[in-house]
């Protein structure tokens, strides 16, 4: 039973970072549209597809950080506030090993996930050939 119960957990985590990876996606889609014209220039004074790809990532890269180091204290807030709250309601006491389950560096770790999903969702179109490829013609 337990073993089921990790593996549903783990499935639903991969599931929400596949989400959040289509956020990242939609978020530099409409980012692209919108810059359309400016790609356009800079590529025609001689950005490399290489430099254009660059951009793109990095214009989200930031934005994934924020987002990471903003994530983990408002779920860490959360964790703690609900996590007693269901003890309660199943008449128990939640024992302290259950709200603190991660260690320093793990957040850090999670932090930087929000880094990674926001690169690995940029990376698409940021290859695409309208963008960082060679040009239609």
């Amino acid at each position: 039973m337990f073993a089921s119960l990790i593996g549903l957990i783990a499935a639903h985590t991969l599931l929400r970072m596949f989400v959040a990876g289509l956020g990242v996606l939609n978020t530099v889609v409409l980012q692209i549209r919108e810059r359309v014209h400016d790609l356009g220039v800079v590529k025609a004074v001689g950005m490399t597809p290489r430099q254009t790809l660059a951009m793109v990532v990095s214009s989200l890269t930031g934005i994934g950080l924020v987002a990471g180091l903003i994530a983990i204290p408002a779920g860490m807030g959360v964790h703690g506030c609900v996590l007693p709250v269901m003890g309660h309601a199943a008449q128990t006491d939640a024992p302290a090993s259950l709200l603190n389950v991660y260690r320093p560096w793990e957040l850090v770790l999670l932090a930087l996930s929000g880094l990674g999903i926001a690169v690995a969702g940029a990376l698409a179109p940021a290859g695409w050939r309208r963008i960082g490829g060679a040009s239609r013609g």
